[in-house]
C-alpha cells in the first residue's frame, strides 16, 4: 500500500492537489450551513421507558408536556382587569398559532402554581410539536412576535424548547469565535516549530480539508439520523489537532530523509514506508476509540463518532496523499523562508563539531535524548513520583455525582436561563419539570385516585394532578374539574407528580426511582425530565462494558501488530489511562465542586453530565494513544536497526519529543480556544481535553514511559512464540528503508536549503 502512495504521489503530485481543491471546494458548499441542521438534546435513550412514555403522551393526551413558557410580568397587579384582558388575549392568540398546542396560563386557569410567589410574573405553559428541528423553527418564529413589551405586559420566553435553541446559537457563536482564536496561534506556532513558513503552512491546510470535509460529511448524516450540535466542536478540535499532529510526523520524517542525501522522491517514499504506517496505525487506533461511542443508543454521543471518524479518515487522507503530492512538488523547498537558518548557522560557527557524523550524532547532542538518559538513570524513582503524582490528581473523581446539564449551562444573559432561574427560585413545585405517569388501566376513577393518593404521601412531592383531582400529603386537596377529567383517555391515565424538590438533581432522581417503585391500578410509564437522565444513566452505565472493551481490545491488537511484543500494547494501555486522571480529578475540582468557577464564569450544579466523561474518555484515550504510537513506532524502529534497548528508547524520545509536544501544544491550543465557550459543557470539555493531552505529552510520554521502560528492559519486546509467529506473518511495523518508486524523478526547479 505504501509503495503505491509513493509511486502515486511521485507521478501524479499536481492532479492530486487539483482534486483535493476540487473535493476541498464541494465539500465547502455541501457542509455550509451545517450548524442549523444539528440539534442540541440527545441525552436521552430513546428505547427507555421515559422515551415511551413521551411518545404516549405526545399521541394520547396532545400538549400535555409544556416545552414553552411565557414569563409575563406587569406594570401594576397581574388580576388588574387591563392586565387580565391583554394576559388572556396574549394565551389566545398563541393557542391559535400552528404547531401550538395545550396552553394554560395564570389568567385562563386560575390555578396559583403559574405564578410567582412575589405576584410579579404570571406563566403561560404551551406545548411546541415537532422534532427538535421543527420546534426549534417554530419558536423562532414566535420568539419574535410575542418577546418584549407588549401593552401592559412584559414577555420573556423559556421552557426546554428556549434553552435548546439558545444553547444551540450560542455554540455556533463560540465555535465561530474559537476557530478564530485557534488558527492564527496555530499558525505560529507552526511557524517556531518548523521555522518555515512554506513547511508550517502544510499541516494547516491538512485541517481546513479534515474540518470542512467532516462538515459535509455530518451535513449528509444529519439527512437520515439526529446530529448533536455539540459534534461541531469534536470537528474542530480533532481537524486542527490531528493535522498538526500527522503533518508535524510526516514533515519530519521527509526533512530528515532530505538531510541525509534523499533527492525528494525518495524522501517521500522513504516517509510513506515509516512515518506513514505510524500515520495509519494512530489513525485507526483513535478512530477504533471513538466508533465505541456507537455502542450507546443516544444520539448525543453517537453524533461524536459521527463527527470523528470522518475527520481522523481525512487527516490521516490529507497527511499520507495530499501532503506527500504538495512536498514532491516543493522539493528541497519546503525550508524556504526558514527562519531558524541564521540561528543554525551561529550555532555551527559556536560548535564546528556539532552535526558532524550526521543524524545520529545531532540526535545524541539533543536536549532531548540528555532528558532520556538522565530519566533512565533514574527509572525508579521517575516512575514512582511521576505515577504517585498522576493518581493523587485523579483523586477527586472519587466524588463525582453524575447528573444532566440544565438551563446553568447557559450564560446568566441568557434570557431562557433567566425566566427558568424566577421559576426555580419562585414558583411552587416545578410546573415544566413534573414527573409524568401514564397508567394503561380500565380501572374506574377510584383506582387512580388511590394511586395518585398514595403517590402524593411521598417524601419530595408537592401534589399530584390526575383525573380523579389533586392529591396532597395523601389526600384529595381539590376535585376533579374539567381540566382533570380531560386527563383519561380510552385505556389510559394521565398524572403528573409535581416535585418540591429540584428536578434535575440527585433528590430529583430519586423521586423518580421512589414513583416507579409504588404499585399502580395498570402497566405504567414513568416520564418527564427527571426519569431521563434516570434511563440514560442506565444506558450508558449498561454499555460501558462494551465500550471499554472495544477500545481496549481493538488497541492492544493494534500495537501488538505495530510492535510483535504483548508487554509494549499493556504498557500503552496503561500509560494512556494514566493521562487521563488529571482530567477526571479536575472535571470534578472545578466544574462539579465549583472551584475558579468566577475565573472561569460559570454556575456549577454539583454534579457533571453523564455522558461527557465517557465522551472525553475515548476522546483523550484516543489522542493519547495517537501520541503512545509515534514514540513507541519510533523505538521499535531504532530496537529493529540496532538491537540496543536502551539506547532505541533514548533516541525515539529524541527523534519525537519534540514532536509530540508541539503538536501537544497545539491540540491544547485547539481546546482551550474550544474550552471558552459561554456554555459549560462546552467549557468543560475543551479545557479537560486540553489537560490531558498536556499532561499526556509532558509527563507521561516525556517522563514515565521512559522510566518504565528502562525498568521493563529486554522484556519489552517479549511475545510468545504463537504469537511471535503471527506477527512475523501478518504484523506490519516500519521495518528497513522503503523501496524508491518506479516513477521517475519529476523534472521541476530545485532551489538550495
Amino acid at each position: 500500500m505504501f509503495a503505491a502512495l509513493a509511486r502515486l504521489t511521485t507521478a501524479r503530485p499536481r492532479l492530486l492537489l487539483l482534486t483535493a481543491l476540487l473535493l476541498l471546494i464541494g465539500a465547502g458548499l455541501l457542509g455550509r450551513g451545517v450548524g442549523d441542521h444539528l440539534l442540541g438534546g440527545g441525552a436521552v435513550d430513546p428505547n427507555s421507558a421515559s422515551a415511551r412514555a413521551a411518545t404516549a403522551l405526545d399521541h394520547d393526551f396532545p400538549g400535555s408536556r409544556p416545552n414553552l413558557v411565557l414569563l409575563v410580568g406587569a406594570d401594576r397587579p397581574l388580576d388588574a382587569p387591563e392586565v387580565t384582558t391583554q394576559a388572556r388575549e396574549l394565551a389566545a392568540r398563541l393557542a391559535a398559532e400552528p404547531d401550538v398546542e395545550g396552553v394554560l396560563s395564570h389568567w385562563t386557569d386560575g390555578a396559583p402554581t403559574l405564578r410567582t410567589a412575589d405576584g410579579r410574573h404570571g406563566l403561560v405553559l404551551a406545548h411546541i410539536r415537532g422534532e427538535e428541528t421543527a420546534a426549534s423553527d417554530t419558536f423562532e418564529r414566535l420568539a419574535a412576535h410575542y418577546r418584549g413589551t407588549r401593552g401592559a405586559l412584559t414577555v420573556e420566553l423559556g421552557g426546554s424548547v428556549a434553552v435548546r435553541h439558545d444553547m444551540q446559537k450560542t455554540i455556533s457563536e463560540d465555535l465561530v469565535r474559537a476557530e478564530l482564536i485557534a488558527l492564527p496561534i496555530t499558525l505560529l506556532i507552526l511557524i517556531l516549530v518548523f521555522g518555515s513558513l512554506v513547511a508550517a503552512l502544510l499541516p494547516l491546510g491538512v485541517g481546513i480539508l479534515a474540518m470542512v470535509g467532516t462538515n459535509a460529511v455530518l451535513r449528509l448524516v444529519s439527512t437520515t439520523t439526529d446530529v448533536s450540535v455539540f459534534a461541531q466542536n469534536l470537528t474542530t478540535v480533532l481537524g486542527l489537532g490531528l493535522a498538526v499532529d500527522y503533518g508535524l510526523f510526516v514533515v519530519r520524517r521527509y526533512r530528515e530523509e532530505l538531510a541525509a542525501g534523499a533527492p525528494p522522491a525518495r524522501a517521500v517514499a522513504v516517509m510513506l514506508d515509516t512515518a506513514g504506517r505510524t500515520v495509519v496505525f494512530s489513525a485507526l487506533t483513535l478512530a477504533v476509540s471513538l466508533a465505541a461511542m456507537l455502542v450507546f443508543p443516544q444520539y448525543f454521543l453517537r453524533s461524536f463518532a459521527y463527527a470523528g471518524i470522518p475527520v481522523v479518515l481525512l487527516a490521516a487522507f490529507g497527511a499520507l496523499v495530499i501532503l506527500p503530492a504538495a512536498l514532491v512538488l516543493l522539493g528541497t523547498r519546503v525550508d524556504r523562508g526558514d527562519l531558524r537558518a541564521p540561528l543554525r548557522r551561529l550555532g555551527r560557527r559556536l560548535r564546528p563539531g556539532a552535526g558532524a557524523g550526521g543524524a545520529p550524532t545531532a540526535v545524541r547532542d539533543s536536549r532531548w535524548y540528555r532528558l532520556s538518559q538522565a530519566i533512565m538513570h533514574r527509572a525508579p524513582i521517575v516512575a514512582v513520583l511521576t505515577t504517585g503524582l498522576l493518581v493523587a490528581l485523579g483523586l477527586p473523581f472519587l466524588g463525582v455525582q453524575f447528573g444532566t446539564g440544565d438551563d446553568r449551562q447557559l450564560p446568566r444573559s441568557a434570557e431562557s436561563r433567566q425566566v427558568q432561574q424566577v421559576i426555580r427560585d419562585q414558583v411552587d413545585g416545578r410546573p415544566t419539570g413534573s414527573i409524568e405517569i401514564v397508567v394503561g388501566t380500565t380501572q374506574q376513577a377510584e383506582g387512580t385516585a388511590d394511586y395518585s393518593a398514595r403517590l402524593s404521601a411521598l417524601d419530595g412531592v408537592a401534589r399530584v394532578v390526575g383525573p380523579a383531582g389533586t392529591f396532597e400529603h395523601g389526600v384529595r386537596s381539590a376535585p376533579a374539574g374539567p381540566a382533570e377529567a380531560g386527563r383519561r383517555a380510552a385505556g389510559s391515565a394521565y398524572i403528573s407528580v409535581v416535585p418540591a424538590v429540584e428536578d434535575l438533581s440527585a433528590a430529583g432522581e430519586d423521586l423518580v426511582r421512589e414513583v416507579r417503585g409504588v404499585a399502580a391500578p395498570g402497566p405504567a410509564l414513568v416520564g418527564g425530565q427527571s426519569a431521563e437522565v434516570v434511563d440514560a444513566k442506565h444506558a450508558i452505565g449498561s454499555r460501558l462494558w462494551l465500550a471499554g472493551g472495544l477500545i481496549l481490545l481493538t488497541t492492544f491488537v493494534l500495537v501488538f501488530l505495530l510492535t510483535g511484543s504483548v508487554v509494549l500494547p499493556i504498557l500503552a494501555i496503561v500509560f494512556a489511562a494514566l493521562s487521563l486522571t488529571a482530567m477526571f480529578g479536575a472535571v470534578v475540582w472545578v466544574i462539579q465542586d465549583g472551584h475558579l468557577s468566577g475565573l472561569l464564569d460559570f454556575t456549577p450544579t454539583g454534579s457533571i453530565e453523564t455522558a461527557l466523561p465517557v465522551l472525553m474518555f475515548c476522546i483523550a484515550f484516543g489522542l493519547s494513544m495517537d501520541y503512545g504510537v509515534f514514540l513507541i513506532s519510533r523505538i521499535k524502529e531504532e530496537h529493529d536497526r540496532t538491537g540496543d534497548h536502551r539506547g532505541a528508547v533514548a533516541t525515539g524520545l529524541a527523534r519525537t519529543g519534540g514532536i509530540i509536544t508541539a503538536a501537544a501544544c497545539v491540540l491544547a491550543v485547539v481546546m482551550f480556544a474550544i474550552g471558552t465557550s459561554r456554555v459549560t459543557n462546552t467549557l468543560m470539555l475543551g479545557m479537560g481535553l486540553a489537560l490531558a493531552v498536556l499532561v499526556d505529552a509532558f509527563v507521561v510520554r516525556s517522563l514515565l514511559a521512559p522510566a518504565v521502560l528502562a525498568l521493563t528492559g529486554k522484556a519489552t519486546w517479549w511475545a510468545p512464540a504463537p504469537l511471535r509467529r503471527l506477527h512475523d506473518r501478518f504484523g506490519l511495523s516500519e521495518g528497513g528503508p522503503a523501496q524508491p518508486p518506479v516513477t521517475p524523478e519529476p523534472r521541476i526547479p530545485v532551489s538550495a536549503p
